[in-house]
């Protein structure tokens, strides 16, 4: 008779104790332990599929490469973010809030796919058959090549996959998946590791791309072990807010692309539908005579975007001033506005400043620095920026305006929205010599910046 033992074991790391502990010594995290009964018994070796497979070494320069490694979803913001479509054999792990929409847009894609003729399988663990359907038809999804089936046994699935031989699966969610042969309870992070690690092995084998559908945790992370995101291919994540009609596809990690493209959605009652144009969807709404708010061309990825920066600059009532930014790091905040103290003789101290991106974008990229100044600036002083005028540039510590890439690309963008004026980097303005319809303004300090726009 085998013993059983009893484990704790870190759902967000995999770190094992006997016993169970308030903090994991592995990742730090507070109250991840559960309670696992691990049988110690030698599990026989097997192959994970049933069949038999034979690796043998070769040199890399006898390997054939596949001309036809992808096919496109056609769904062109997604295929965007993936690279230029879906690789065969690959494993996708998507993530977001819940109801943030993962469900409907691989529905979506499932659609797309079948109606090109191709055979697909969509394996619901979260909704049965007829909750599967009226999703379906919200959506207007319809084709003899999908198959849907609602199924949570890792064992099943695995021989769905097989004999109906599918071009694409997904399967929704992974943490609903788990293997008889295991103790513990789905979602667990033996089960999700199991799980997962069977379906990567059958992609693979089969070349088979496969979409797994993740959970999130209240910080914002896939839910399980991080070994999950290190398995696969391409995580995904999609954000937004309740709030917003806007979805965004981002890609976190991608062996077989960038992961600096995104994708831009908004949500309808037909499901999600791709923006073509985020440039005219995030300006729609824009306010022209109302200080604190000026245009910054940013780069995400390949694709030039046009975003509202928003400034609030009002005194405080408190002993320490608060400075809160939504869509552009904090510390870069704080940063630019000891800059405007310092170089500008701007007296922030005792002012209450709140910065936002209008659409719920985010920017990384220090191109916005001197975006930032500027609609800090123009709330402060309560003066317009012209409405016509796009501003983008690197601010450095002693206040100069240092270049940044891909400033053609931003300064065609703005012409193309109509934007008369262009206050950039002077390293940038003199470089640029195909730019037409359009003022470009050389600065090469913050001072010389606010001389322009004021």
């Amino acid at each position: 008779m085998t013993k059983a033992k009893t484990h704790f074991v870190c759902q967000s790391c995999g770190y094992q104790t006997p016993k169970w502990l308030g903090r994991c010594p592995g990742c730090q995290g507070w109250n991840t332990f559960i309670e696992e009964r691990m049988v110690e018994e030698k599990i026989p070796e097997r192959d994970l599929l049933g069949f038999e497979t034979e690796a043998v070494p070769t040199p890399i320069t006898e390997i054939v490469g596949e001309e036809k490694g992808r096919f496109q979803i056609g769904i062109g913001e997604f295929d965007r973010v993936l690279g230029g479509g879906i690789v065969f054999g690959s494993v996708i792990l998507v993530g977001g809030d819940p109801g943030i929409g993962k469900s409907t847009l691989l529905l979506q894609v499932m659609s797309r796919l079948a109606s090109k003729g191709k055979k697909v399988l969509y394996i619901s663990g979260e909704e049965s058959l007829q909750q599967t359907k009226m999703r379906a038809d919200r959506l207007g999804v319809s084709s003899d090549h999908l198959f849907v089936v609602s199924e949570t046994s890792l064992e099943k699935i695995l021989q769905d996959i097989q004999s109906l031989r599918p071009s694409t699966v997904v399967v929704d969610s992974i943490q609903t998946i788990y293997s008889s042969e295991l103790p513990s309870t789905p979602g667990s992070i033996s089960q999700v590791r199991e799980a997962s690690s069977r379906l990567l092995y059958l992609a693979k084998h089969l070349s088979i791309p496969i979409f797994l559908i993740g959970h999130v945790t209240k910080e914002g992370f896939i839910a399980g072990p991080k070994v999950l995101e290190h398995m696969v291919d391409t995580v995904l994540y999609i954000e937004g807010e309740a709030s917003h009609a806007f979805r965004i596809l981002r890609a976190v990690k991608n062996r077989f692309g960038s992961t600096n493209e995104i994708g831009v959605f908004e949500m309808k009652d037909s499901g999600l539908v791709e923006v073509v144009n985020p440039s005219e969807f995030f300006l729609s709404e824009r306010t022209q005579h109302t200080s604190g708010s000026v245009v910054m061309p940013s780069i995400e990825g390949s694709r030039p975007i046009l975003i509202e920066l928003q400034a609030l600059v009002v005194p405080t009532n408190f002993g320490v001033p608060r400075r809160t930014s939504q869509g552009v790091d904090a510390n870069r905040v704080s940063l630019l506005v000891a800059v405007m103290e310092k170089r500008l003789g701007t007296h922030l101290s005792n002012q209450d400043i709140f910065l936002n991106i209008a659409g719920g974008m985010r920017v990384e990229e220090p191109a916005a620095d001197l975006g930032v100044i500027a609609a800090i600036a123009s709330n402060f002083r309560d003066q317009l920026i012209d409405p016509e005028t796009a501003v983008f540039g690197e601010v450095g510590l002693g206040g100069e305006v240092r270049g940044v890439n891909q400033s053609e690309v931003r300064a065609k963008e703005a012409v193309r929205l109509g934007f008369k004026r262009c206050l950039l980097p002077k390293q940038n303005q003199e470089k640029m010599r195909g730019v037409k319809g359009i003022d470009l303004i050389g600065v090469k300090t913050v001072q010389e910046a606010m001389k322009m726009l004021f």
